[in-house]
């Protein structure tokens, strides 16, 4: 593997971490009602967690998947100026992975 991606890899998880505890409520005082929550506590982190590595690796492979296939369609332009129509969209199809994996971070966080 490249060693770009796993020093990325481990920094998005390192700092992702924090995102666990974020989300902690303060115990309530003596004699107050304890209200049932779904985003309370530790399992309330986990959701915001999923949701940043979602971002996160949908964005370093639509960026390593837009490296290549613009290197590759440059290429090709480079030799044939015809073919540019024919390779842009393909770099557009690259960038939506980021796209599908702010989405699915955006369906965790709010469902």
């Amino acid at each position: 593997m490249n060693k770009k991606f796993i020093v990325a890899l481990v920094l998005m998880c390192a700092v992702s971490v924090a995102a666990v505890f974020a989300q902690s409520e303060p115990k309530p005082a003596e004699g107050q009602a304890v209200e049932a929550q779904a985003d309370s506590g530790l399992a309330g982190g986990f959701k915001y967690l999923a949701a940043a590595l979602a971002v996160g690796i949908a964005c370093i492979g639509g960026g390593m998947a837009v490296g290549k296939i613009g290197a590759a369609a440059m290429g090709a332009m480079s030799e044939n100026a015809e073919l540019s129509g024919k390779a842009i969209p393909f770099v557009g199809l690259a960038e939506g992975i980021c796209l599908w994996g702010f989405l699915v971070a955006l369906f965790i966080i709010l469902l």
